[in-house]
């Protein structure tokens, strides 16, 4: 049974694939418990992999992508059978993580990796992206963990001005390395 928060159908607001419609499947509880944090990931409702896999279909029709969030997706033991049966159904599965904790992901399960407390660096070696929260300061101890080929956004929390600018001044310092990302989803006032 997988522990669950809330399934919805919206839009990815963040990194690489802002902008395209996905079904969110947030499962509930972290391993780590961040002051920032504006994700409610309690626990809403139990459901067996199958179950979610229906809940898709239904919300989200044929689009394709699947975003696995949370909290922390990779701490239920069932989430390796969800992504298996998400792929199984003809998704592309995403990954939203902190990276605390190693998994073995198929090679085509797209892997957000957002650090905060520390960083497994075999999870850092596999992201595809590296989302950075910028909350009164830029984390660059965190920048050099990934690989020179992995996208680093830099998300400024809250999309406060203060770290936006941090954000910005940073990105223009190190052109090839960083990006901006803002929560365009709260811009536009959808989920």
């Amino acid at each position: 049974m997988l522990q669950l928060a809330e399934i919805f159908y919206s839009l990815q607001g963040e990194g690489t694939w802002t902008g395209t419609p996905a079904v969110f499947v947030r499962l509930a509880g972290c391993n780590l418990s961040c002051s920032f944090c504006d994700t409610d990931y309690a626990l809403a409702f139990l459901a067996p992999v199958d179950e979610v896999v229906v809940r898709v279909r239904e919300l989200g029709g044929e689009c394709p992508m699947v975003i696995l969030t949370g909290g922390e997706p990779l701490a239920q033991r069932e989430t390796r059978a969800l992504i298996e049966a998400l792929r199984a159904d003809g998704r592309r599965v995403h990954i939203e993580s902190n990276g605390t904790l190693p998994a073995d992901l198929p090679d085509d399960v797209w892997l957000t990796v957002s650090p905060k407390e520390r960083l497994s660096p075999e999870m850092a070696r596999r992201a595809n992206e590296a989302k950075l929260i910028v909350d009164g300061r830029v984390p660059e101890e965190w920048i050099g963990a990934f690989p020179q080929s992995t996208r680093v956004f830099l998300q400024p929390e809250g999309n406060k001005p203060s770290n936006v600018a941090l954000a910005v001044d940073a990105a223009k310092r190190d052109p090839v390395r960083l990006r901006l990302s803002l929560q365009t989803h709260k811009f536009i006032g959808v989920r």
